[in-house]
């Protein structure tokens, strides 16, 4: 589990910035003034309100994951009441806890995760089912009016069985993504599965949310690499076959992919896997400018290439990504020189210019063959070589960008991420409207930049970056009015509510725009057949109030009629 409550990972790391001068004065030249920001020292500042759960049901509680596997104490109810969202450490970092949780339960077997199910299905009390602690979405924040139990599920964590000869693995839901290649790689398999969370996500987390890796463009979101699933739900536990493919009805694995917790508690995955890739070349290109980039992106995809990671940066996120970079000194200088000069023969500015970063992985003969393949495309949309340099940067950083966001919330700048996808005719008109959105309601000193980092024959995804000055005493409703300012532009344009971050509690409010009325009232049925009480992680994914946890069964049954 992520160890800094008041940000991102580890306590002790933190983002390096190579030159802090200069990434401050390009900041503040675009944002102006800024004021820093304040946090407590410690969680015992925090105060809660007690646990509402009867000494009974505690001591119920207890009996079935022992007295270390069950607690009350108010500083780690606060951890587990909060993701990692925006609003969630603008809030932890004043001790602002509106909705905790009343007790956290650490079962480390199935039978144990089914007991308490059950135990809080027959005494009304809300299950939030509790991965790495990363949802930035209000994925993990208590809802309702009745008590919450949160289930830490990473004790759920008992081994990985490996299949060598279906090229698969059956893994508990408890997992994290380090954990899991650690057990794969010396066996000669990977799972491709690394979402920017990597360190610190699990794989239920991962079903439940329908993430995406930054190399899904080769192995596919996570949803594509399950092939059986077990989820306790009240009153019951679903086992799916595990078999390769089926047509036996609609796909149970796919309905419980991106539930979110609102249906049950997923235990154990078997997931596909693919070998170790035993050659790499990861390449840095430059466009003149982002819609160059996406023609030579979408034509990629389409003539049959599989790169491992094709993102392709916006002008103003390439901007960033430069002023972050240490000044070039020596015959680095000399270099860039030269480098500045070889480009602007072909019309390009690094100042103005796109990013992109592609890279093939897999057999020598293959890698070679797509890699060539992909230059003679590119050269067409007049793309420029940066060589390896900045594929080997990007690999060295891809984690670390949310330790950023913590060095920036300490100098009073908000900055959050959202992100869509949409189809290839679509995808210039959603990426200008939403950005325009965001700029209209960041206001005059604002930066916002994108880019693609998910390719499909059909379409792409779209991952934004904003930043603003924080408006002190104002930050949440200013982060709501962005929000929703983005929100409604994406469901007007036609493009995905969420990629891979998920519904949760903060993109619940635009579902029926989403999916219409009768997609969310199938939603609804599917919830109420399975969790009837509304325990299920309410207040998620599905419109509408949640039932309350300790609510009657006539009104139970009223509310979902």
């Amino acid at each position: 589990m992520i160890s800094k409550w008041w940000g991102w990972g580890d306590a002790g790391r933190e983002y390096h910035l190579p030159d802090p001068q200069r990434f401050w004065r390009y900041l503040r030249a675009r944002l102006g003034p800024t004021e820093a920001g304040g946090r407590i020292d410690s969680l015992e500042r925090v105060h809660l309100s007690p646990s509402r759960l009867p000494v009974a049901t505690l001591s119920a509680l207890t009996g079935i994951v022992g007295q270390e596997g069950l607690s009350t104490e108010s500083a780690e109810r606060a951890v587990y009441s909060m993701g990692k969202g925006y609003k969630d450490l603008v809030r932890i970092r004043r001790g602002q806890v509106a909705n905790p949780t009343d007790a956290v339960a650490r079962p480390q077997t199935e039978e144990q995760v089914t007991a308490l199910v059950d135990l809080a299905a027959r005494e009304r009390i809300a299950v939030i089912p509790f991965g790495g602690g990363t949802s930035v979405v209000g994925g993990v924040e208590p809802a309702g009016r009745g008590p919450v139990l949160t289930l830490d599920l990473a004790a759920l964590a008992g081994g990985v069985r490996i299949d060598s000869q279906s090229s698969a693995a059956t893994v508990a839901a408890g997992v994290t993504g380090p954990e899991l290649e650690r057990h794969l790689n010396p066996a000669g398999f990977t799972l491709g599965h690394f979402p920017q969370s990597f360190e610190f996500s699990t794989v239920g987390g991962w079903i439940a949310t329908r993430s995406a890796g930054q190399k899904s463009t080769l192995y596919g979101k996570i949803e594509q690499r399950v092939q059986a699933l077990r989820l306790a739900y009240p009153g019951g536990l679903l086992a799916t076959p595990a078999v390769p493919a089926a047509a036996a009805g609609p796909d149970l694995v796919q309905l419980v992919a991106g539930s979110e917790g609102t249906l049950g508690v997923i235990t154990e995955a078997t997931l596909r896997l693919s070998p170790i890739p035993r050659h790499q070349d990861y390449r840095g290109y430059l466009f003149p400018g982002f819609t160059d980039g996406v023609a030579a992106a979408r034509e990629l995809v389409q003539a049959g290439l599989r790169p491992a990671v094709l993102r392709l940066s916006d002008e103003a996120e390439t901007e960033s990504a430069l002023a972050m970079r240490p000044p070039p000194q020596g015959m680095a200088a000399v270099v860039e020189r030269a480098g500045r000069w070889y480009l602007s023969r072909g019309g390009l500015r690094l100042e103005t210019a796109c990013l992109m970063i592609l890279g093939f992985e897999g057999k020598e003969s293959a890698v070679r063959e797509q890699s060539a393949a992909a230059r003679s495309i590119l050269r067409r949309h007049d793309a420029r070589s940066l060589g390896a340099a900045p594929g080997r940067a990007w690999e060295r950083s891809r984690y670390d960008a949310p330790y950023l966001r913590d060095l920036l919330l300490d100098g009073g700048v908000m900055v959050d991420t959202l992100e869509t996808a949409t189809t290839w005719d679509r995808y210039l008109s959603l990426y200008a409207a939403v950005r325009e959105a965001i700029r209209g309601a960041l206001g005059d000193r604002g930066v916002v930049m994108a880019h693609l980092s998910h390719c499909y024959s059909d379409g792409g995804s779209i991952y934004y970056t904003f930043l603003g000055p924080q408006e002190r005493d104002g930050e949440i409703e200013q982060w709501e009015r962005v929000k929703a300012a983005a929100t409604e532009a994406i469901t007007r344009q036609g493009g995905a509510l969420s990629h891979h971050h998920g519904i949760g509690s903060d993109h619940r409010a635009w579902m029926e725009a989403y999916l219409g009325s009768a997609g969310v009232e199938w939603l609804a049925a599917i919830k109420s057949a399975l969790d009837p009480g509304g325990v299920m992680n309410p207040g998620k994914l599905i419109p509408g109030p949640p039932l309350p946890a300790n609510s009657s069964p006539a009104e139970t049954e009223a509310r979902s009629g």
